[in-house]
C-alpha cells in the first residue's frame, strides 16, 4: 500500500513540477509578447482616443487580452509623453492650452518669415486672399506688402490692421465674437463671414503636424473656421513652422486633406511627410 502511495506522489510531483515549469514559460513569454506589443497597443489606444475622445481601461484590458496593469503602465507612459490624461477608469484626450498670440508673436520669427515669403511666391496681382489668424500667417501678411490690387479676408486683427494700411489692399475684416488671447474673431458669425467669400488662395495656420500626417486644432472654433476656409478657396495651404511637427492637439480639422500643400521651414520627419502626402497635401520646405 505504501509503494502505492508513493508512486503516486511521485507522478503528482512530477506532473506539479511540469505544470510549475510550462506557467513559467507561459508566463515569461506572455510577458515578452506585452513589452513587444506595447507600441502597438500604444498606436490603437491613440487611435481610439482620437476617433472616441476617451477610453476605459476595462475595455482595452479586454480588447488587448492584458492585464489592467498593463493599460494602466501605457497610459502612464503616453500622459508623461503628453499625449493623453489619464482620468479615473481610463484616459482622455490631452488637452493642451495654446499660448496667447501675443507670447507667440516672438517665438521662431526667422522660420515664420521663410514661410511668408514662400506662400507670397504663390499669390499673384489682384488676387482675393483668405488670411487666418495667427503669427505665421501675419508674418504672410508681411510678406504680401509688395502686391497690388490684393482683396484680403481675415478672421485675425493684426493682419486686417497691417493689411489696411497697404495703399492697393482692400481689407475685409471677417466679423465674429473677438477671442482675446487669438486677438481674432471666432463663432458663428465668423463662420458665417467666411461663408459669404469665394477667393483664389487661402492660407491657413493650425495647432500642430501629428505624428500621422495630420494638420489638427486646438479648439473647435478653429478647426470649423479652417475648415470653412478650405472650403472656399481655390487652393489653400496651411503654413507650419517646425515646432508643431510631431504635436498632437485635440481636435481635427474637417476637409484637411482637400489642402493642397503644408508650407513649412524645414523638412519634417519622413514618416510624418510621406504620411502627409498620402492625404493629399504636398509638403513645400521655404529656405530661410
Amino acid at each position: 500500500m505504501q509503494k502505492v502511495h508513493y508512486a503516486a506522489f511521485a507522478i503528482f510531483a512530477t506532473s506539479l513540477a511540469a505544470c510549475r515549469e510550462y506557467c513559467n514559460i507561459v508566463g515569461m513569454s506572455r510577458s515578452a509578447n506585452s513589452r513587444a506589443l506595447a507600441p502597438r497597443r500604444h498606436e490603437e489606444i491613440l487611435r481610439r482616443l482620437a476617433a472616441e475622445g476617451s477610453v476605459s481601461i476595462a475595455e482595452l484590458s479586454a480588447h488587448f487580452d492584458v492585464s489592467r496593469e498593463t493599460i494602466r503602465r501605457d497610459m502612464k507612459l503616453l500622459a508623461d509623453r503628453g499625449q493623453l490624461d489619464v482620468v479615473h477608469g481610463g484616459a482622455t484626450l490631452f488637452e493642451p492650452i495654446e499660448p496667447a498670440l501675443v507670447h507667440r508673436s516672438e517665438e521662431n520669427a526667422t522660420a515664420k518669415a521663410a514661410i511668408g515669403l514662400k506662400a507670397a511666391e504663390l499669390v499673384k496681382d489682384g488676387m482675393v486672399v483668405f488670411l487666418d489668424s495667427g503669427t505665421t500667417t501675419l508674418a504672410v501678411a508681411h510678406a504680401l506688402d509688395g502686391l497690388r490690387d490684393l482683396t484680403v479676408c481675415t478672421t485675425g486683427l493684426a493682419i486686417a490692421l497691417h493689411m489696411c494700411r497697404q495703399p492697393r489692399a482692400r481689407v475685409h475684416m471677417l466679423g465674429g465674437e473677438i477671442d482675446p488671447a487669438e486677438e481674432a474673431a471666432v463663432g458663428l458669425d465668423a463662420l458665417e463671414a467666411i461663408g459669404r467669400f469665394r477667393v483664389d488662395i487661402a492660407f491657413l495656420g493650425g495647432g500642430g503636424l501629428s505624428p500621422d500626417g495630420e494638420v489638427t486644432d486646438f479648439t473647435r472654433n478653429g478647426a470649423e473656421q479652417r475648415s470653412r476656409m478650405i472650403a472656399m478657396a481655390g487652393k489653400a495651404y496651411f503654413v507650419l513652422d517646425s515646432s508643431k511637427f510631431g504635436r498632437l492637439t485635440p481636435l481635427r480639422i474637417p476637409g484637411f486633406h482637400q489642402a493642397a500643400g503644408v508650407i513649412v521651414d524645414a523638412p519634417p520627419a519622413p514618416t510624418i511627410s510621406e504620411a502627409l502626402e498620402r492625404k493629399g497635401p504636398r509638403v513645400i520646405v521655404a529656405t530661410r
